[in-house]
């Protein structure tokens, strides 16, 4: 069984690098720098581009052409939400408009003086989600592996400049249940993924977009046992410069992880059938027989001719 293996791609001197363009000359001269970069990875990033490859062409159904160009516009997006996320939170003039859905929702964790659980997805800008939250007012707690690469997120920490947004690393000891179990009783916000796993999770395969798929059973579980309304919450581009966020209606915990996870995973499909080109799992998401085919095959010709 494939699974995520608790790193994101990327090096500290491309983040340096990119964060310096946004400095001197701003978001549009860093997308075009993005466009070379978003072809790099195609060719030379193998495993993530051959599990999004079948995403486009297996789950999707597109064309070999057609695949492979949603590939390329996979990346620049996702370097696009990167940066946007940067350069939000490092207080950079930004063009950015954005359209709020659902937030009523979200304000009666306020009202209701309760906390409450987010479980997103990694699809579109969850970071700048978590970000536009700071409308709330109410503190932010977000959820990520500790084997993120320590050093990117210690230099970015020097460029944020909200400190609403607290980070709450996974660590093999289990501490972060107890910094969860805190921020809660404090009436904060935990803000968790749902959609990635890493080996060894507790895991349980639901049907999603026309197969089955293997999700995290730990955030609903989590969301089962906190006690505490959960909503479903997502943040993607519907242009380069205007974001669309929503959430779901609250629920409150029924003690059923599946019911929650098989909720979530229809509330995904729908939000990920309206932006296809916004889902950044680079792993094999779905059984063993999606394999990338033809980018396979192209993939090994790169290598042996270079």
């Amino acid at each position: 069984m494939s699974s995520w293996k608790g790193k994101t791609r990327g090096g500290l001197l491309g983040y340096k690098i990119f964060i310096f363009v946004l400095r001197r000359s701003g978001i549009r001269a860093a997308y075009a720098l993005l466009r070379v970069v978003a072809a790099y990875f195609v060719l030379f990033a193998p495993t993530a581009s051959k599990s999004m490859y079948a995403y486009f062409r297996n789950i999707l159904g597109y064309s070999t052409a057609g695949a492979l160009g949603a590939l390329y516009k996979n990346y620049y997006v996702f370097g696009q939400t990167l940066l946007d996320k940067v350069a939000l939170m490092a207080g950079l003039k930004t063009p950015f408009t954005y359209t709020f859905e659902g937030e009523e929702h979200l304000r009666r964790f306020r009202e209701e003086n309760t906390g409450g659980m987010l479980i997103s997805a990694h699809l579109g800008n969850w970071e700048i989600a978590g970000f536009l939250l700071k409308r709330l007012d109410m503190r932010i707690n977000i959820v990520m592996f500790e084997a993120e690469h320590e050093k990117i997120k210690e230099y970015l920490g020097q460029v944020m400049q909200n400190r609403n947004i607290n980070i709450i690393p996974v660590k093999q000891d289990l501490s972060h249940i107890f910094l969860i179990n805190k921020a809660i009783r404090n009436k904060e916000i935990i803000c968790m993924h749902g959609d990635r796993f890493v080996e060894g999770s507790r895991v349980a395969a639901v049907e999603f977009m026309g197969k089955k798929a293997n999700f995290p059973l730990g955030p609903f579980t989590l969301a089962a046992k906190l006690g505490v309304p959960y909503s479903f919450v997502y943040a993607v581009k519907d242009s380069e410069t205007h974001y669309h966020l929503s959430a779901t209606p609250l629920q409150q915990p029924n003690g059923r992880p599946l019911e929650i996870l098989k909720a979530y995973a229809g509330s995904l499909e729908t939000k990920l059938r309206q932006y296809p080109l916004q889902w950044f799992n680079y792993y094999e998401f779905w059984s063993e027989d999606l394999k990338g085919g033809i980018y396979e095959k192209q993939q090994h010709e790169v290598s042996t001719h270079s």
